[in-house]
């Protein structure tokens, strides 16, 4: 009896990245008419919304771009420490220490004028994040501890210091008794670019541009891919896996930290427990869908911010904000299917022979 497998392609199909996030948004946009109708809702009416809301005007894009910063950032930390074969599942946490940095900065420069202010909030979010990944970096350098479950364990940590923080030392006292530190000086706020985008937006451009250069066209880029392909590859060719790791590790912190910055001083007015906004994990399925590849990071965090604030637009028609993450997440799963069928294609075996090939 006949059954399907999967056999390798001779040539992976051309176009196989754009192929496969094409494929994916078309799954999701498929699999959300099913829902929407399944509950009573017009899906042309909501998708229409969701593109008004998030890519119609002018102030419809300043705010995606806005949204897309921290999620480019976070999926270019988690795709730097891909490109070695590493898991940074702690961007959530790293953007909250890394906000916990320019806060700081904020209080103790709160006299500064702004063109010394701001840089050096964010250099002090960058520092925060990669402190943050230190830890984890050592431990898989030094004894191999999984940096996965370092690493994301690490983000309740960030996450109850900022709680702390704000309860306690840096609490506001007019607050009236909230948990709420005090708001940013106004000289520490990035400035604007186009209605409500602000500079951040561009400062995470150079950032991705300059990182995607680095992957695919200097010896750290090609060192990093020789590191995560072979260990044994590497350490012939006179690359010191350990330092390679805590490399890696710690600049995927402190882009993530960057993120928190730079959230903080261009969309945020002080920190806050909510403040990296699932924005890490999101950052996840960014990388996975770039395929760890900084170049393609940006143009996936463009699409999920998209996402994220048309979902948020859809609630004033009755429809649960869930969607947007539904559609992220059917994005993920289509695109992950189209890349299999672009490497391996499905051939018919008799049962015998697909035994031999298990």
């Amino acid at each position: 009896m006949s059954r399907p497998v999967l056999a390798r392609r001779d040539q992976v199909l051309r176009g196989g990245q754009p192929l496969a996030f094409g494929v994916g948004l078309l799954v999701a946009l498929v699999v959300g008419v099913v829902l929407l109708m399944g509950s009573g809702h017009d899906p042309m009416r909501v998708y229409e919304r969701m593109f008004d809301a998030s890519l119609g005007s002018s102030r419809a894009w300043s705010v995606t771009l806005n949204r897309a910063v921290p999620l480019g950032l976070a999926g270019l930390a988690v795709a730097v420490a891909g490109s070695m074969g590493l898991w940074n599942i702690g961007a959530e946490g790293q953007i909250m220490a890394g906000a916990i940095g320019a806060t700081w900065v904020a209080r103790i420069g709160e006299g500064w004028p702004g063109p010394v202010l701001v840089p050096a909030m964010l250099a002090a979010a960058v520092v925060g994040g990669g402190l943050l990944a230190l830890g984890p970096a050592v431990a898989r350098a030094r004894i191999g501890v999984n940096e996965i479950i370092t690493t994301l364990m690490l983000n309740e940590v960030a996450l109850r210091l900022v709680q702390w923080l704000i309860h306690g030392r840096w609490k506001d006292p007019d607050s009236h008794g909230f948990p709420l530190a005090p708001m940013l000086p106004e000289q520490g706020r990035l400035p604007n670019l186009f209605e409500r985008a602000h500079v951040g937006v561009v400062l995470a451009g150079v950032v991705i541009a300059l990182f995607g250069l680095a992957a695919s066209r200097t010896a750290w880029g090609y060192e990093l891919r020789v590191a995560g392909s072979s260990g044994a590859t590497a350490r012939y060719a006179g690359i010191s896996l350990q330092r390679k790791i805590l490399t890696v590790l710690v600049v995927s912190g402190g882009v993530a930290g960057l993120a928190g910055g730079v959230e903080l001083t261009g969309a945020s007015d002080r920190i806050t427990e909510g403040l990296s906004n699932g924005f890490g994990f999101a950052g996840i399925i960014v990388a996975a869908l770039a395929l760890m590849r900084p170049s393609g990071v940006a143009a996936v965090a463009l699409l999920f911010g998209a996402v994220q604030i048309g979902g948020q637009s859809i609630q004033t028609m009755g429809v649960s904000s869930s969607v947007s993450t539904i559609l992220q997440a059917l994005i993920l799963f289509g695109a992950i299917a189209a890349g299999v069928f672009s490497r391996y294609r499905v051939e018919m075996v008799s049962g015998d022979a697909a035994e031999a090939a298990a």
